[in-house]
């Protein structure tokens, strides 16, 4: 068999998968979105907080509770050693004060 018919069956092959999770994904989003309706009313109702989304420190753990000096706890002029700092921002109430 040819290089290009070798290349040509792993492309193929490769696009065949892609469609096929794409088609997966697509399928269990219409599937699950019941239960998320479910639990974003659980939510509501409960009123809990933002989601824990890292558990390094604790301005990252609930953006919504973090204040501005909490990043520099050990000292005004310490550096961010937290890698999950670098992914997120401040919440706008912060950003936007007077």
């Amino acid at each position: 068999m040819r290089n290009s018919s070798l290349f040509f069956l792993y492309l193929s092959t490769g696009v065949f998968f892609l469609g096929l999770l794409l088609m997966h994904a697509s399928f269990s989003a219409k599937a699950q979105q019941e239960s998320l309706e479910e639990k974003s009313a659980l939510v509501k109702a409960l009123q809990l907080t933002d989601l824990c989304l890292f558990t390094e420190a604790r301005y990252t753990r609930h953006l919504s509770q973090a204040d501005l000096n909490t990043a520099f706890q050990d000292h005004p002029l310490s550096l961010e050693h937290f890698p999950s700092g670098s992914f997120t921002q401040p919440p706008e109430r912060i950003i936007d004060r007077p």
